[in-house]
């Protein structure tokens, strides 16, 4: 009488280890699939900031911006932290110290 019942929950294990495997490969799909999205996002996003020329010519604003830890702001960097606030979602939070470095990085 043992035999048929450890063969029926062995049965269900593995079916339920298949089912699992599954969902774990469907779930992985998902995930991998959101962040390329993201990630062409971001990448189409950064690529168009960088070739701002707004974005450009703020470079020498920011590099004074940073190295004065904020004392000196042009009218250039001003121009490019209104751009960047208007077209990335994640600037509209950030500091002017996390902007001007990373327009000191594009």
């Amino acid at each position: 009488m043992r035999s048929p019942l450890i063969a029926a929950a062995l049965g269900l294990l593995l079916l339920a280890d298949v089912t699992q495997a599954h969902t774990l490969v469907a779930t992985s799909n998902i995930i991998i699939d959101a962040s390329r999205r993201t990630i062409d996002f971001t990448s189409d996003t950064t690529t168009s900031i960088r070739d701002s020329k707004i974005i450009r010519e703020a470079h020498d604003d920011a590099a004074s911006f940073v190295a004065s830890e904020g004392e000196i702001r042009g009218a250039h960097l001003e121009a490019a932290f209104d751009t960047l606030r208007t077209r990335v979602p994640e600037a509209r939070d950030a500091s002017d110290q996390v902007l001007a470095e990373a327009i000191l990085a594009l």
